[in-house]
């Protein structure tokens, strides 16, 4: 099998990718009082070091009360946090490799037994359909949020970092407005289509592109799914997907990172069977945008298990390059194959098949 696809160079405003593969962000909880340090800064130069295209970081938090829901999250903003996030922007280019922070605000999400000192904020004070937890948010929160967002996103760029993605996934904030289960709001936020849904990220775009300027990056992640419930779905038609996502591209989004559980499933199989588009080459399709596709790459199980500590074995990358090959979306993701082996990338570009080793459910403990 040829691999060679995945190592076409990509450019986007002017950042240059070696190859087509992205680190994915995955959230290690490692930075004692928010603060990244030396381990993390070891940690992302050494995928840079092994050929890493496009590094995304584990998610990081905006400036608002409760906006992370465990300790262990990184802040992206305030000068110690910046400090570090300075020092891992530099040894990944010092690596040769590019990095984007992935900035994010939780929700009224949970993750374990840990409380903020704030009450947890979200559109209606709902965590999912029927389960109230928290407060609704306030004109002004919603204006404080995202001026925060458009806040961490210029502090990405002053910092070095080649472009930033916006966490607007998996049942968090921004993920709790677009899904009517957890938006019951009665004002502009809300609507009876995902095209109203889409007014509060569209609002954040706005805003980190007239933070930013024209030329940096910006990339959103989106999904379906939500934490809250896997079978979820935003759009279930070509149609609805065109309402959701082309309002946040014509607000200034570059690229959507399509977040699903498994890269190769179709995502609307009634229309064009069960080797049509997935999740990014419809949102690619549809909307014109570059799309990164992400979801269990080179693994037999999905991430659901390693949260049960359950490891995933190799499979081939066959069905990988040929939707590659035939240009269905521009990047692809991969997570726990490069948590488990920073020399992921350099292993498959060299054809070393055999060396690959999976992935190891303790490998989330360790910063290696």
């Amino acid at each position: 099998m040829k691999t060679d696809t995945l190592f076409r160079p990509f450019s986007l405003k002017g950042m240059e990718l070696r190859n087509r593969i992205v680190m994915a962000p995955m959230t290690r909880s490692m930075a004692p009082e928010g603060i990244p340090g030396q381990p993390q800064v070891d940690y992302y130069e050494r995928r840079a070091a092994a050929d890493v295209g496009l590094i995304l970081t584990e998610g990081t938090v905006i400036d608002r009360p409760a906006s992370r829901n465990t300790p262990g999250i990184p802040f992206f903003h305030g000068d110690k946090a910046m400090a570090g996030w300075t020092d891992v922007a530099a040894a990944v280019h010092a690596a040769g490799g590019k990095i984007a922070p992935q900035i994010w605000h939780t929700g009224s999400t949970r993750a374990g037994k840990w409380e903020p000192e704030a009450e947890v904020e979200s559109p209606s004070g709902l965590v999912g359909p029927n389960n109230p937890r928290g407060r609704a948010m306030s004109e002004a929160d919603i204006a404080d949020t995202i001026a925060a967002f458009a806040s961490s996103a210029k502090l990405a760029r002053d910092a070095g970092f080649d472009a930033v993605e916006v966490h607007g996934a998996h049942g968090y904030l921004i993920d709790q407005f677009f899904w009517s289960g957890t938006n019951q709001r009665d004002d502009r936020w809300n609507g009876p289509t995902i095209k109203e849904r889409s007014r509060f990220a569209a609002e954040i775009v706005k805003a980190i592109r007239a933070s930013v300027g024209p030329d940096f990056p910006l990339i959103l992640r989106v999904s379906q799914w939500k934490q809250q419930d896997y079978t979820a779905r935003l759009a279930t038609t070509p149609d609805e997907m065109t309402d959701w996502l082309m309002p946040l591209v014509e607000a200034g989004v570059d690229m959507l990172h399509c977040s699903q559980r498994r890269f190769w499933e179709p995502e609307f199989p009634e229309l064009d069977g069960a080797d049509g588009l997935n999740f990014a080459g419809w949102a690619k399709k549809l909307t014109g945008a570059a799309t990164i596709s992400v979801g269990s790459v080179g693994l037999n199980s999905d991430f659901g298990g390693a949260f049960a500590g359950e490891g995933s074995q190799t499979t081939p990358l066959d069905r990988l390059v040929n939707r590659m090959e035939r240009d269905e979306f521009d990047l692809i993701a991969v997570g726990r194959a490069i948590l488990s082996d920073a020399q992921w990338v350099q292993k498959v570009h060299n054809g070393q098949m055999d060396a690959l080793h999976g992935f190891k459910a303790e490998d989330l403990q360790a910063l290696a």
